[in-house]
């Protein structure tokens, strides 16, 4: 079968890898759509995401949906719609019992950081544990699935903000996931809805999915103890800084983008003076099946998907991807 690999920085190719048997708690699914994500983008560009770097060909990839091709227990049909939840969990730590998704040594599909690397989904088949699979409703496409991973990282950041019912919220930053923040928020039924974003084309995707005012950061003022929970998606240190002063006294910070490691320069004063709560996010428990049940009723979700290229295609995919300006969520479609 066909698979896109990153062997490095600037280096992937699209490479024949045999297929894998499967045991009886395992299904093989035939992969239709795999979205790429800032992770992907870093593997691919950077050649490490963060602290992980890429030592061996890792297969990206791990927002996607597929049809079930082969299930040894007949459990589930062949030709099933499924999404799959891409985390396997490590070991109990106590005190976070109820938090899998934080257990230490869990893995995540297309992730270096493990060894041997965890191997994402873009590829023509995938073989999946049964306990990833999320089956998904017949009205349901499997273009618009492929959103449901983003999208319940986008989910998981409002549950740890105690949601978003009533309040006026703020996203910093409105690349792929503060698109689904934007999304989430409008449908679970924020007051209002600011986006920020350095980039014109990346607010009118915001609107399009229920900003109801957008603010471009280095034109517009940003206002400072307007909002109830800012939701930080952009990772800039310059805009965790302004999501402190935008934030209302006694306001919730939600950090959801990914910084890179080590120090970073943010004026934290008015985490004090105006006792912020700030919170981090990391990807999500379940959220992935609720996910899927507000794509399957919302359609109009489907604006952040900008572009969809096809496998033989997946490097100029990733360029585009990286290119803001042009895109929203882009993906490969596989089969």
């Amino acid at each position: 079968m066909k698979a896109f690999v990153i062997n490095g920085k600037l280096d992937g190719a699209l490479i024949e890898v045999p297929n894998s048997k499967l045991s009886a708690d395992e299904v093989r699914i035939k992969i239709s759509y795999v979205g790429i994500c800032g992770s992907d983008l870093h593997y691919y560009f950077d050649g490490a995401n963060g602290a992980f770097v890429v030592e061996e060909p890792l297969i990206p990839g791990h927002e996607l949906s597929g049809v079930v091709d082969e299930d040894p227990t007949g459990e589930y049909a062949q030709g099933t719609n499924v999404t799959l939840h891409p985390a396997t969990y490590g070991v109990i730590e106590r005190g976070i019992e109820a938090k899998p998704y934080l257990w230490p040594k869990g893995a995540y599909l297309g992730s270096a950081s493990t060894h041997p690397h965890t191997q994402g989904a873009m590829s023509e088949y995938f073989v999946a544990k049964k306990s990833m699979v999320r089956v998904l409703p017949k009205n349901l496409s499997l273009e618009l699935a492929a959103l449901a991973e983003p999208l319940g990282v986008a989910i998981h950041a409002i549950n740890i903000a105690d949601g978003v019912k009533g309040k006026r919220i703020l996203v910093s930053g409105s690349g792929p996931i503060g698109l689904c923040v934007v999304a989430a928020a409008k449908i679970l039924g924020a007051t209002s809805i600011t986006a920020t974003d350095i980039l014109g084309s990346a607010l009118k995707r915001a609107e399009a999915v229920g900003a109801t005012t957008t603010i471009q950061i280095g034109k517009d003022q940003l206002p400072e103890n307007e909002f109830d929970v800012v939701f930080e998606c952009s990772a800039a240190p310059a805009a965790i800084s302004s999501a402190f002063q935008s934030v209302r006294r006694a306001g919730v910070v939600v950090q959801v983008g990914m910084l890179s490691a080590g120090p970073q320069p943010i004026a934290i004063a008015p985490l004090i003076s105006k006792e912020i709560q700030l919170r981090g996010t990391f990807r999500f428990n379940d959220e992935i099946s609720d996910a899927v049940t507000m794509l399957a009723e919302n359609e109009w979700i489907k604006s952040i998907i900008t572009h969809v290229m096809p496998l033989s295609e997946a490097t100029a995919a990733f360029e585009i991807a990286r290119d803001s300006e042009k895109s929203g969520k882009v993906l490969v479609q596989i089969n």
